[in-house]
């Protein structure tokens, strides 16, 4: 009798170095030559051909990421405007000084708007049933993998944890392109955020 399959594997990745233009809106903003590198560099991660299914949110730079991931394993990408980040139209582009200190409020007060953004309490409830109808929908059987953005990963990773919302649990700060592992069922994460491009994981992967 064979044994029974595990449960499912989820990989979230966050999108890499994209291009700031305060011109542009910025969800439109698109990955940066290093930000493509970046993500192309984590297609060598041990559990890239393991991947059966490829979903991004529909903002141009996590777009960018996942097709790289989506033509790399053949596969489509399918977009879900609710795994996009946190609505911050409210102030738009903000110099990086300002944003952190914003940021760090967002985070601090989940059930407040700072400055018009969008709750981190809603953004959370968001994310997570985006995840949940995911898991519902998708018929393949292998690990499937998001390419969505910082604020919200940190997010769904606070909700998997069963910790409160901190930015404790926040991506390193190297301009994004990271990932985390989870399941849904148990509820937990796999370790903690990770480089797509750090060259120990991609040095075992070619052993």
């Amino acid at each position: 009798m064979s044994a029974a399959p595990g449960p499912r594997r989820w990989i979230f990745i966050t999108h890499a170095n994209v291009l700031i233009n305060p011109k542009v809106p910025v969800p439109e903003w698109p990955l940066s030559p290093r930000g493509r590198q970046r993500m192309r560099l984590g297609l060598r991660q041990p559990w890239v051909g393991e991947v059966t299914a490829v979903y991004s949110s529909r903002e141009r730079k996590a777009i960018d990421g996942g097709q790289l991931l989506a033509d790399h394993r053949g596969l489509p990408l399918t977009t879900v405007a609710e795994l996009g980040e946190n609505d911050r139209s409210a102030t738009g582009f903000l110099p990086p000084p300002q944003f952190e200190r914003l940021a760090d409020a967002f985070f601090a007060r989940p059930d407040e708007s700072v400055r018009g953004w969008e709750r981190a309490a809603d953004a959370q409830a968001r994310i997570v049933a985006a995840v949940q109808a995911i898991d519902r929908d998708e018929r393949s059987s292998g690990t499937i993998a998001i390419v969505s953005h910082g604020a919200v990963g940190t997010l769904l990773h606070c909700w998997l944890a069963g910790q409160p919302i901190s930015r404790r649990w926040d991506q390193p700060g190297n301009g994004g392109g990271n990932w985390y592992a989870f399941t849904l069922e148990p509820r937990q994460t796999l370790g903690h955020w990770q480089p797509l491009d750090d060259e120990t994981a991609l040095q075992q992967a070619r052993a």
